[in-house]
């Protein structure tokens, strides 16, 4: 395992029009190519020669997921699957402080291994956390829907 080697772009670092016209031009590439070609020549807007950059479709494709974000005014990022995070990374990613985050850690709610005396999670564990909590947001917001509507509230 690696250590977390992610990009981040935040909001606003790519101007949303900018977005918006090279989300268009790749999902119009997209739908008029086959989805078994092999590669996908990408022409850079630089002035400099005709030379074209091969892209694989999935790695096309996850550019325009990436760029339908951007276009929304919403920030994206990268990470390797196989990344493990410190716990102020992780803390960071969940928007918790990170004491709050060790004691996730402690209480076994979120997986993670000792390297000397650091903690790291592995990002899929954390996925895997925000998954399960988003869940029981869920699961609670309708119990509270449920009640209401026995209640007459709604």
């Amino acid at each position: 395992m690696g250590a977390a080697a992610g990009r981040k772009l935040e909001p606003g670092v790519v101007d949303v029009s900018d977005a918006q016209r090279a989300l268009r031009r790749i999902n119009d590439y997209l739908s008029r190519t086959a989805q078994g070609d092999e590669g996908i020549q990408v022409h850079l807007e630089t002035g400099a020669g005709d030379e074209a950059l091969v892209l694989p479709r999935p790695v096309a494709e996850m550019f325009a997921s990436m760029l339908a974000a951007l276009a929304n005014g919403q920030g994206v990022q990268i990470m390797p699957v196989d990344a493990e995070l410190t716990t102020q990374q992780a803390a960071d990613m969940l928007n918790v402080s990170r004491p709050y985050l060790i004691g996730l850690l402690e209480s076994g709610e979120i997986p993670f291994r000792l390297v000397g005396r650091h903690r790291r999670i592995r990002f899929v564990d954390l996925r895997q956390y925000l998954r399960e909590d988003d869940a029981k947001r869920r699961g609670a917001a309708d119990e509270l829907m449920e009640f209401d509507q026995e209640l007459g509230l709604l």
